[in-house]
């Protein structure tokens, strides 16, 4: 009698060398001005939020960036990750990381006006 061997779970997606895992957001499907676009006029979204860090990145002062941050990335070297069914993950290269939103928290800045 053969045995059916199961495959564990895949646990977490840690990305090597220079590269972040991103959630992408989901696709705009309405426009600002509230009208409903069909599936194949979505706007495309190459915002996301980072899942994983390389080490690599995590302990390189150039790259300012940390889990959970909301970045604008350049989908085109972005490997898709077939990992969870409900969520859009990509591995995409540092160098492709366009931007970091950031919110200020604390107190304001201050600027020479203000001495």
């Amino acid at each position: 009698m053969a045995k059916t061997t199961r495959s564990k779970a895949i646990e977490y997606v840690e990305p090597i060398g220079a590269r972040v895992l991103v959630r992408k957001d989901e696709p705009k499907r309405t426009t600002k001005g509230g009208i409903a676009l069909p599936d194949q006029a979505e706007i495309p979204t190459i915002t996301g939020r980072i899942v994983a860090i390389s080490a690599q990145i995590e302990n390189n002062e150039d790259f300012p960036l940390r889990q959970y941050d909301k970045i604008l990335f350049h989908p085109k070297d972005a490997i898709p990750v077939d990992f969870e069914t409900d969520n859009q993950l990509f591995v995409v290269p540092v160098d492709d990381v366009v931007a970091v939103f950031r919110r200020e928290t604390g107190t304001a800045k201050k600027t020479k006006s203000d001495d």
